[in-house]
């Protein structure tokens, strides 16, 4: 049981720290030896998790994927108190996932991904950040419905939220501005609909 828990944790630590580094300085430049000084873990452990760096940034890409998600879905879900709401409040969660504080100059770490060279090369690890945004998009177009929304409308507005948000750590960045992000934002939001405005 010891060693279970000791393995899992190795995993962990290597996981986050391809993670850290994939988002800092990318896919591509990023070796293993990197991933093993950082993370203080032996080079055994690394090679008996992921034998391969393809195999350790499935991982840390999945990892990545999974939490953004995890943290979209939190918005677009609610509270979890069983009811499931309807016009405005249905609103108010996709107002939720676009006005939800980011590291606007940070970036997305999953949408910086699609411009990451090796990563666009790989089939594999393309696919991870494709299903990304597929699920990403039916959450939100799930929750625009619910909102009462035909199913053409609601799909055109999950693609302008998701595109405003990622659009934002864009123009956050080229600009330096962290404001940026949130005027785009509230631009979106003051279009969403009359009741969704704040």
């Amino acid at each position: 049981m010891v060693a279970a828990m000791v393995t899992t944790g190795t995993r962990e630590r290597l996981v986050t720290t391809a993670q850290r580094l994939f988002a800092s300085q990318g896919v591509g430049p990023t070796s293993p030896r990197q991933v093993l000084e950082a993370s203080g873990v032996g080079q055994g452990s690394l090679y008996h998790h992921f034998p391969t760096k393809h195999d350790l940034a499935v991982a840390a890409v999945g990892a990545t994927v999974e939490q953004a998600l995890t943290a979209a879905r939190r918005d677009l879900e609610g509270d979890g108190s069983g009811d499931p709401g309807g016009g405005v409040e249905a609103l108010d969660r996709v107002v939720a996932y676009v006005t939800r504080p980011r590291e606007a100059l940070a970036g997305c770490k999953v949408g910086r991904l699609t411009s990451d060279q090796a990563v666009m090369d790989d089939d594999g690890l393309r696919d991870v950040v494709t299903a990304y945004f597929v699920r990403l998009l039916a959450a939100v177009t799930a929750t625009l419905r619910e909102a009462g929304l035909p199913a053409d409308a609601a799909r055109d507005r999950a693609h302008a939220a998701v595109a405003v948000v990622q659009g934002g750590y864009v123009l956050a960045r080229a600009t330096g501005d962290e404001d940026a992000m949130r005027a785009a934002v509230r631009g979106f939001v003051a279009l969403l609909a009359p009741e969704a405005r704040r």
